[in-house]
């Protein structure tokens, strides 16, 4: 009966195409269900330690913030498929209207998130648009 309940969660759980396991993470993510989103997602130590990070950010929110997530829908912007196995996309959701992007790739016949191309991404961003400052170069 356990193996009866493993696979029937496994199968609720699949994401039936690249959009879709971006919605499904996005939405549990939203929910502040970590541990649902983790489902969604490539599991390697990075991705789960970012997840963690996240995690520990939304606890930190207060119960309106919460209450406010929980309630956004989810926007997609542009959508750009790689190849056959990796699609990037351009989301946000109503509440905080933040764009951000997110990188899902094809593993093992499954659809899941690679968080970490929304961490690197941004960590590239910052750093390649910053602009010089002139006023602290010593001559």
């Amino acid at each position: 009966m356990a193996c009866n309940n493993s696979d029937k969660q496994a199968t609720e759980n699949k994401s039936d195409n690249d959009m879709d396991a971006a919605r499904n993470f996005l939405e549990e993510a939203l929910k502040g269900n970590y541990k649902g989103a983790s489902i969604y997602m490539l599991q390697d130590s990075t991705n789960l330690g970012y997840l963690t990070v996240t995690e520990r950010s939304y606890k930190r929110l207060s119960p309106d913030e919460k209450t406010n997530l929980k309630a956004a829908s989810l926007r997609f912007f542009d959508t750009k498929k790689i190849n056959d196995s990796t699609t990037i996309t351009i989301f946000a959701n109503s509440y905080k209207n933040d764009k951000d992007t997110l990188k899902i790739v094809k593993e093992g016949g499954q659809w899941l998130v690679d968080l970490k191309y929304l961490f690197e991404h941004d960590m590239d961003t910052l750093f390649n648009n910053q602009p010089i400052r002139t006023d602290t170069i010593h001559k």
